[in-house]
């Protein structure tokens, strides 16, 4: 801190003579709003009140690991930074009256990486380290707005980007945002006998796009919508003045009140609809539509889907992956969950692969029966980041060997050409060959069912490995009832092997969490990953492969982990606080990872899932540790279970 020890005294002294007034100032931002009373004094008791003049430096990055906890009194604070190519610093972001600075550089007991200068004639509270830390130790609600606020921090690249995001938002909304509180409350709505006439001038002097059709306890029947109207006017096979319920989508889908904004974008999304009926105990409270979820998502989620759903190339769906990569960097930017973007990752790419499949049939011709596309391994459980590779496959239907062996002749050139369009989208080709243009793994229904029987029954090695990958699985296109029954079958087998199970659970051993007897970091000692540890491989596939094997042991077909996790806790498979530690863990692992790949796309550098923990903060690397004790806590778990 820059001032010297009489003006600190006195800037103590005038917090002191004030402590009442400070507090009321206080109560009015958070966290101290939130702040139990006794802890708020505490922190009120042990501040210096600090003057800058308009210009002057608060703190820099040449100062060392900073020493005090700031709150902006009066004034305003600008954050500079010399970014790469230029010759004057740039103003990143300014800090205005009631918040507070630097929180990742306390916690990382570090330097800023930013210079903090007093935009105008400023008054900060400043709360030394020491008290700081005691602060963060008695108070849950400031600790809690500390850990939030570094663990969704993306690194210095990312930092600027994040800033500017932040300022252009116009509203405070997220996609957390309970639907109640964004629907339209008094949505247009008609009896079903009401003509299609009348209808669409209630639509048109409402100035919406739908309109919802109800019965007389105000249930939702149906819907119409502009798009509705397009065909039935394109068509011309309906008379205007004929009633509602000719055209009308039903049943109409819904949610509740109580669900998200995420909840609604995503259904929007894979359904390809534009608007959400809100109903609760029956009775339609509102409605939500593509619009109003555009103020709220910062992307247009939404309108990307439905681009990628209409392209009419490969080329474009090749260059549409730029607008993809974009929208992950703007909702980590924004705060969203990792769970959530991976889910938003997999939706698209799910979108991609259904146009890249589309796009090949019409150039290569039908090959004149249906097929299934199955994905694997991190597709199947919809878990993927901006790094993945393709695990696919294909399902049909065959009554014979003949058969089977004529339709994949068939299906195979198609396979071959889909997955170079998936690799032209940024989909790597498979180095194990786990591709659908591989004759192994182009199957019939009976013959997919010997082979998951060769997994069961035979445990080697290979087999082991390829459960890893082939028991994650899901439809991406085409009809799903085969490979339902498929899976259906692949379950009842599983629960009643014991010995696989046993199998199962040595190999959920193999990877084990990097962390050591005396919980340091355990890397890589030589060679070119040399003081790294592999967040994929040795963080997350251990409960990747945990929820796996509890989840098939019991029957449940659900792929995705967390979901696993969360339905083993319902059976009371696993206790409850150890599946929202398992999560949490899962969660934090999966952010660390994603905030990698972030910056490795930034810089124009190879995807790897390898990090050096020196370079994350203080507390990071004391979240991550703990993440990595949940893994191996869970492993224990499994060894003491099946006597390992």
């Amino acid at each position: 801190m820059s001032k010297e020890d009489p003006f600190a005294a006195t800037g103590k002294t005038a917090v002191m003579q004030n402590v009442h007034g400070t507090m009321t100032f206080l109560l009015n931002y958070p966290p101290f709003n939130l702040m139990d009373t006794h802890h708020l004094a505490f922190m009120v008791e042990h501040c210096q009140l600090c003057f800058f003049a308009s210009g002057e430096s608060i703190i820099r990055p040449q100062e060392g690991p900073v020493k005090h906890f700031y709150i902006v009194k009066q004034g305003l604070v600008r954050g500079e930074r010399m970014l790469a190519g230029q010759e004057t610093p740039e103003t990143t972001f300014e800090i205005s009256q009631g918040e507070c600075f630097p929180l990742a550089a306390l916690i990382g007991e570090r330097a800023t990486r930013t210079e903090h200068l007093a935009g105008k004639d400023t008054f900060c509270l400043a709360l030394p380290r020491a008290d700081f830390a005691r602060l963060f130790a008695m108070s849950a609600p400031f600790r809690d707005f500390a850990l939030r606020g570094v663990s969704s921090l993306l690194d210095q690249v990312n930092q600027q980007a994040q800033m500017q995001a932040a300022e252009n938002l116009g509203s405070q909304y997220s996609l957390d945002t309970r639907l109640g509180d964004l629907a339209v409350r008094s949505p247009v709505s008609c009896a079903a006998e009401l003509p299609v006439r009348v209808a669409v001038r209630h639509m048109h002097e409402a100035n919406v796009g739908s309109i919802v059709i109800v019965d007389s306890d105000n249930k939702p029947q149906g819907i119409f919508t502009l798009r509705d109207l397009r065909k039935v006017v394109a068509l011309g096979e309906v008379d205007m003045d004929e009633p509602i319920h000719r055209v009308m989508s039903s049943p109409p889908f819904h949610l509740t009140s109580s669900a998200s904004a995420f909840d609604a974008a995503i259904a929007m999304t894979g359904r390809h609809i534009a608007h959400i009926c809100v109903v609760d105990q029956d009775r339609l409270v509102g409605v939500v539509s593509e619009r109003d979820l555009f103020s709220l998502q910062r992307v247009d989620l939404v309108h990307l889907a439905r681009t990628i759903r209409q392209a009419a190339r490969v080329s474009t769906l090749a260059a549409l992956r730029t607008d993809i990569r974009q929208l992950v960097e703007s909702m980590m930017a924004h705060g969203a969950s990792s769970t959530q973007i991976t889910h938003i990752i997999t939706l698209l790419n799910d979108h991609t692969v259904c146009r890249v499949i589309e796009l090949c049939i019409e150039e290569h011709g039908d090959p004149g029966f249906p097929f299934t596309w199955l994905c694997f391994g991190s597709e199947g459980r919809r878990e993927q980041t901006l790094h993945t590779d393709q695990d696919n496959g294909i399902l049909f239907e065959a009554d014979d060997a003949a058969e089977a062996a004529r339709m994949r002749g068939l299906l195979l050139p198609l396979a071959q050409k889909i997955t170079l369009g998936l690799a032209e989208c940024g989909f790597t080709l498979c180095k194990g060959n786990i591709m659908a243009s591989n004759p192994e793994l182009c199957l019939s229904r009976h013959e997919w069912d010997r082979r998951f029987d060769q997994f069961i029954s035979s445990a080697t090695p290979k087999n082991l490995m390829a459960s890893s990958i082939f028991f994650d699985y899901r439809v991406v296109w085409g009809e799903a009832d085969g490979a339902r029954k498929l899976f259906a079958g692949v379950l009842d087998k599983v629960s009643n092997n014991a010995l696989f199970q046993h199998m199962l659970a040595h190999n959920a051993l193999e990877q084990r969490p990097p962390i050591g007897r005396f919980r340091d970091f355990v890397v890589a000692r030589s060679g070119a990953e040399k003081d790294t540890l592999d967040l994929k491989k040795q963080g997350l596939m251990p409960f990747v492969d945990g929820a796996r094997l509890l989840a098939l042991a019991h029957g449940i077909a659900e792929c995705n982990t967390l979901e696993r996790f969360r339905q083993l806790s319902t059976i009371e498979v696993i206790d409850a606080k150890d599946a929202a530690a398992y999560e949490e863990a899962y969660h934090f692992i999966q952010l660390i990872r994603m905030q990698q790949h972030q910056l490795q796309d930034r810089q124009g550098l190879p995807f790897s899932n390898r990090i050096d923990p020196d370079i994350l903060n203080h507390l990071d690397r004391r979240i991550l540790r703990e993440s990595f004790r949940q893994a191996k806590r869970l492993q224990a778990s499994l060894a003491l279970r099946y006597q390992l």
